[in-house]
């Protein structure tokens, strides 16, 4: 085993896999074959119901007996909408299988791993880990917790308000942060926003500023039933309102004759039970939700340390007293706080974006 080699070609491998702006449900997999120093074929895999990165680099190889796979992730065991991963490295004939990471998946959860050994291939497991994870942190997230994963953006002045004492908010940030917002969306299968949000605003919730490769999800989280079907977020694609029994039989027809699928879940003294909304939305195989706001949804979230994932836009502008802000999260002490790492930092035109991911 040379570890120099094997980081070569795994980083290439997590390169590959980086190619895929959006495979929800699946993860994101890259596959490297090589023998004797070259490489036979490579690739990755694109989007749900298409070839998985093994299946790609094997095609791309044409014939890989005594080779060595470097695989981003487990190879899988079971067929689903494309067959298993595991029996083709066999067929095939590798010496060598080289994985990053264990996939967390409960119908492989090592068992690709054992297909391989029990059929006289070398396996190796661990080789850049960290990287692996990282890069599909929503899958596993969904995979051990069956609920998405939350990633909550915030525009911000320096002062740490999310608009002006009148309530105004357009723009904190400049066009380039709003590009970044629209990339995120298009990574995420659905982006969310709270009633206030959609009354004030009325968002679309489209990805506009880059090149739209697809649109997410829309879901509006509306417990009384605030927000009138004629609200633009209601078009084409696919939206979801979360609600309660506080909200009236015929806001929920009007939702639902906007095109609109209505679901309802247990409420609470301050609205939707979040906790409830992404069990549901879990079982929808849905990997990452990207919360738009507003201030009082985004409170609940932290609150309920629902929170997987801050990006926050600082726009260069001081508002003062009087705007809104981040509410009550029941923080009394520095023991009770939210511990957050610092995942990166970027100038954006003027702006800054820090992306920090919660600590659990």
């Amino acid at each position: 085993m040379d570890e120099q080699t094997d980081d070569h070609h795994m980083r290439r491998a997590l390169e590959l896999a980086r190619r895929a702006p959006f495979t929800s449900p699946n993860p994101k997999v890259g596959c490297v074959l090589v023998r004797d120093g070259d490489i036979l074929g490579e690739g990755h895999h694109a989007e749900a119901g298409r070839s998985h990165a093994e299946i790609v680099a094997l095609s791309a190889a044409g014939e890989a007996r005594g080779a060595t796979a470097y695989v981003t992730l487990e190879p899988c065991t079971h067929h689903g909408r494309t067959p298993p991963c595991a029996a083709a490295l066999v067929e095939a004939g590798l010496a060598r299988v080289v994985v990053a990471m264990q996939d967390p998946d409960p119908r492989v959860a090592g068992r690709g791993l054992e297909q391989l050994g029990q059929a006289g291939i070398e396996v190796f497991t661990g080789i850049l880990e960290e990287e692996a994870r990282a890069l599909n942190r929503t899958y596993v997230h969904h995979r051990l917790t069956g609920r998405p994963f939350v990633s909550l953006k915030l525009a911000l002045s320096l002062d740490g308000r999310l608009a002006a004492p009148d309530g105004s908010a357009r723009w904190i940030t400049g066009p380039a942060a709003r590009r970044a917002t629209h990339r995120r969306r298009m990574e995420a299968d659905a982006v969310v926003v709270g009633s206030g949000t959609a009354l004030a605003d009325d968002p679309a919730l489209t990805v506009r500023d880059v090149n739209a490769v697809r649109q997410p999800a829309r879901v509006l989280v509306d417990s009384r039933g605030r927000t009138p079907a004629s609200a633009r977020l209601f078009g084409n694609g696919d939206v979801v309102v979360v609600t309660t029994d506080a909200s009236s039989h015929e806001a929920q027809t009007g939702w639902k004759e906007a095109g609109a699928e209505v679901v309802v879940v247990p409420g609470l003294a301050e609205g939707v039970d979040l906790a409830a909304m992404l069990d549901v939305l879990g079982q929808r195989g849905w990997l990452e939700l990207y919360v738009e706001g507003g201030g009082r949804l985004a409170t609940s979230l932290l609150r309920g340390d629902l929170v997987d994932r801050l990006d926050i836009h600082h726009g260069p502008v001081v508002l003062g007293r009087g705007g809104p802000e981040i509410g009550e999260v029941d923080v009394n002490t520095m023991d009770d706080a939210l511990s957050w790492r610092l995942l990166s930092t970027e100038s954006v035109d003027g702006d800054v974006l820090l992306s920090y991911e919660r600590e659990r």
